[in-house]
């Protein structure tokens, strides 16, 4: 957010939006602070003043061209819910802080800084999530296992953006259909533990849990829970939406640019060549438009929506970024703009689902083999207690074997209770094994087959496959074996520079994008030929224009 004043005493206040900048003039809207700029000695002077905490509204989608209005029954069920009722319930996965003082301190700093997103994005993006659970559109959601502080630089954000936009590309031209692209970043920090403490060579230190958190250097400092380095997170996610906010508005993520996206290491391999040879037959299109009239200077077509999200972990930052929105008076968190609850946190009675279920964001809650199918109901019923479209997101890991036992009691479940979800395939988490040299890694062909099990269960069942959720990087890792570029047990070593779990590098990636597609496509072509044979094509056809 930036203000300015030129040679007259009016006031601009400049505030970015949903991958779109607006111009408020009401500082009322403002969150957080408000901020005046004076010429003092034809210089600049701020003054920043707290004020009342808002969720900035201003991210509502143009084309609606009426206000948010507030909503009689949305609060419904939340008379008992605040910000901080998760406290007296039981936290998991929380870290034990050594100077209360200084986390306190840590808090009210956080509490007083601008949002990160705002309150119209996270709407926007539920409108988004449920023309998936209706099969309209297909979610892609990927980046980073755990963001790191040692790693952040501009190269990393921009190729794993440029990563998901060829991967949108495939799956748009393949599924035809919209495809909704939601970063796991500026914010995927913290990472839930199977064990408090960690032992190496018979010293026992608190474990690992994510740079918001500690360290990750095995010595007794680095592992002590620093709340400050929650200020660092805070910063390092806005610089990273900053940034991202650029990317997806600032020409680069123009569909006309879809034949420079490949990254240099993918060029000469096949899924580059795969990639190469599609962005050219859309680069044909574009000029087949372009001569026929149409323009391709449209936002559509220079800008793209891009979303954040993160697993609601670390309770104590999330709370100190939760907001009210000022148009609805709803709550929303406004550290990302799509929330998950984690499978070690998915409690019915635990701090983690008391949170979520009073904030306003899209939801995602992560489902293993372990889950209860009433239980699911349960869940459901408990954050999203309307049936919403779009406000939840079941995302399935388990691997290929038990999903196809387990996920069909699952879907029957939800659906024979009369609720609406967002269903979405997660093929990491269940497929993580340990070599022998003691990292960890992901066979390509195990998390394929993840995801071929979760296409076939929902067209066994009816229902409609909604994304998939990965964990990725546009980095030239090795750190999952497989794949057509492959990579062996043996090049682990080359490359492995993640701070937990591996994941997939950009070729991977891409090929797994491919695959899904093809299948997209498959399933759209029955659908055709099927509207064929019933005579729904040939009404069809003869709407349209000779």
């Amino acid at each position: 957010m930036a203000i300015t004043v030129g040679a007259s005493s009016a006031l601009h206040v400049f505030t970015s939006t949903s991958l779109k900048v607006d111009f408020l003039g009401c500082p009322e809207t403002l969150s957080t602070r408000s901020v005046v700029a004076t010429p003092v000695n034809n210089g600049m002077r701020t003054v920043c003043a707290p004020v009342k905490v808002w969720a900035v509204h201003a991210a509502e989608p143009v084309s609606s061209g009426k206000p948010v209005q507030p909503s009689l029954s949305a609060s419904q069920g939340l008379e008992d819910w605040s910000p901080s009722s998760w406290k007296a319930k039981n936290a998991l996965q929380l870290p034990q802080y050594p100077d209360p003082e200084q986390l306190k301190a840590v808090l009210e700093a956080l509490e007083s800084f601008p949002p990160l997103v705002f309150a119209g994005e996270a709407r926007h993006l539920e409108e988004k999530l449920a023309e998936c659970a209706l099969g309209k559109a297909f979610l892609l959601q990927g980046g980073d296992c755990a963001e790191s502080f040692k790693e952040f630089n501009g190269n990393n954000i921009r190729d794993t953006f440029r990563v998901l936009l060829q991967m949108s590309v495939v799956l748009m031209f393949g599924g035809q259909m919209p495809v909704v692209k939601v970063g796991r970043m500026a914010g995927q920090f913290a990472k839930p533990r199977s064990e408090d403490f960690e032992v190496q060579n018979g010293i026992k230190l608190p474990s690992y849990r994510g740079d918001n958190v500690n360290g990750d250097v095995f010595d007794e400092i680095s592992r002590i829970p620093d709340p400050n380095r929650m200020i660092k997170a805070y910063s390092q996610a806005a610089a990273t939406l900053n940034l991202l906010r650029a990317f997806a508005t600032g020409g680069y993520a123009a569909m006309q640019r879809v034949t420079q996206w490949n990254l240099d290491f993918t060029t000469k391999s096949e899924q580059g060549g795969r990639y190469l040879e599609l962005a050219n037959r859309v680069d044909e299109a574009l000029g087949f438009m372009a001569a026929s009239g149409l323009t391709v200077d449209h936002p559509i077509m220079t800008t793209t929506d891009f979303w954040t999200s993160h697993e609601c972990l670390l309770l104590p930052y999330e709370q100190a970024l939760t907001r009210e929105d000022s148009t609805s008076g709803l709550w929303y968190d406004c550290s990302a703009h799509m929330l998950w609850v984690g499978e070690r946190t998915r409690q019915l009675d635990g701090a983690h689902v008391e949170f979520l279920r009073g904030v306003a964001n899209p939801l995602g809650v992560k489902v293993s083999d372990k889950m209860d199918p009433a239980e699911l109901v349960k869940l459901c019923e408990l954050l999203n207690p309307q049936n919403k479209p779009g406000r939840l997101t079941v995302i399935v890991r388990m691997g290929a074997e038990k999903l196809r036992r387990k996920l069909p009691h699952l879907i029957r479940a939800v659906r024979g209770a009369g609720l609406i979800v967002t269903w979405v395939s997660d093929p990491m988490h269940g497929n993580t094994i340990k070599v022998a040299c003691g990292l960890k890694t992901r066979p390509f062909h195990d998390i394929l087959a993840e995801v071929k099990a979760f296409l076939d269960v929902h067209d066994q069942e009816g229902s409609y496959p909604g994304g998939v959720h990965l964990e990725m990087t546009g980095q030239n890792v090795t750190e999952c074996i497989g794949g057509s570029k492959t990579v062996n047990i043996e090049d682990l070593n080359d490359r492995y520079h993640t701070h937990c779990d591996p994941r997939l590098n950009a070729s991977q990636s891409l090929e797994l994008a491919f695959i899904v597609a093809d299948r997209l496509r498959k399933n759209r072509t029955s659908i055709h030929d099927f509207a064929g044979t019933s005579g729904i094509l040939h009404h069809a056809k003869s709407a349209l224009p000779i």
